[in-house]
């Protein structure tokens, strides 16, 4: 059976599970034929009430589906994630709804899938309002990015920036407080007081 056309896959327990509870309710699910139905039988159901297509394969179309990720018997088709735009976070920080100051995670040169998924999902732990990523030298938001997010991807807003140091300038003169990190640093964030640090 063919994938449907438009449509992004999302695979693994836990990613599928977190669509039902995001705005990117599956429009379709896959669910591998014969013990994994019981298995997944809680989401199965979430996919019936929600009135997701259900249809039943074999592992091996899953496979083939997953591309050699780990499926774990059910793969989703939704929408396609939303990237914003550098404009739209400006406009977004001029009419900042929130009390407290912005906290965005900036991405410089993550190329490998797992690791924006994870740092997607530590952004959303962290309770970041937005990740900004260029849109050259960055991993794309793919299926194996929202896996390893668990939900984060769907979550936490993605901006794509043409210019990162034109788009963190924009960011200084809007307000927005920048302190970099850096693997090799002999001090961790943690044993930082960034108290005050930002002026909002």
């Amino acid at each position: 059976m063919a994938r449907p056309n438009g449509l992004d896959a999302v695979f693994g327990m836990h990613a599928v599970e977190a669509l039902f509870s995001q705005d990117a309710m599956p429009r379709e699910l896959w669910v591998q034929e014969g013990q994994a139905e019981t298995r997944l039988s809680t989401l199965v159901e979430k996919a019936r009430h929600a009135g997701t297509h259900l249809t039943h394969h074999p592992r091996e179309v899953l496979d083939e589906v997953a591309q050699g990720g780990t499926h774990q018997g059910v793969v989703a088709f939704c929408t396609p994630l939303t990237v914003h735009s550098e404009e739209e976070l400006m406009l977004r920080l001029n009419g900042w709804p929130h009390q407290e100051p912005p906290l965005l995670l900036i991405l410089d040169g993550v190329t490998d899938v797992h690791n924006l998924g994870a740092c997607l999902r530590s952004a959303d732990a962290a309770g970041a309002h937005g990740v900004i990523l260029p849109k050259d030298r960055s991993a794309p938001l793919n299926a194996v990015v929202r896996k390893v997010a668990s939900g984060a991807a769907e979550s936490v807003p993605v901006y794509q920036v043409t210019n990162l140091a034109r788009a963190m300038a924009r960011l200084k003169e809007a307000g927005v407080w920048l302190s970099g990190t850096a693997g090799e640093a002999q001090t961790s964030l943690f044993d930082i007081d960034l108290t005050g640090l930002a002026g909002w």
